[in-house]
């Protein structure tokens, strides 16, 4: 969590330095303004880091969208299942993506592949920080499941409560 803010509070400094300099081309004149070069390539880069980073923490947090609609009326040993069953897709879904994610990264390391803005950026630098955030999603999932199965329901906190 506290990566993922680092990384919106550096796209927030990113972004502000270069109004800055424009502005300072149209108050002061052209000689007084620049460009950052691949600023929108750099800011793009932080935000999937910070959106993937800040995954396990939301999941944690309570902060993810859960429709619980149907089992919010469940007790009991149905509330359990219905719970470990969500749990149980979700690292499905999120295994899966973890595994291609890792592919990604190994296949842009093999093919150096870069970024194609002014600044060429390996792209296996950003994309290891979206893997790395799918696999600390993955253990959070993990061990809200353990959690889960040990407190014989959910563990989670309910954003609909609030």
């Amino acid at each position: 969590g506290g990566v993922a803010a680092a990384l919106i509070l550096g796209i927030c400094l990113l972004i502000s330095a270069q109004i800055l300099l424009n502005l300072g081309a149209r108050i002061l004149g052209p000689g007084w303004g620049g460009t950052i070069p691949s600023y929108a390539d750099f800011a793009g880069f932080m935000l999937a880091g910070a959106s993937f980073l800040a995954l396990a923490y939301t999941l944690r947090m309570g902060g993810h969208i859960r429709v619980s609609l149907l089992t919010q009326k469940l007790t009991g040993r149905a509330a359990l299942a219905a719970e470990v069953l969500c749990l149980l897709i979700a690292l499905g879904v999120t295994g899966t993506a973890g595994w291609f994610l890792v592919s990604l990264v190994q296949e842009s390391v093999h093919y150096g592949d870069t970024s194609s803005g002014i600044v060429p950026i390996p792209l296996w630098i950003p994309q290891t920080g979206v893997a790395i955030g799918m696999g600390l999603l993955i253990l959070a999932l993990l061990d809200t499941l353990v959690e889960t199965i040990r407190a014989g329901g959910p563990v989670l906190p309910d954003s609909a409560e609030e």
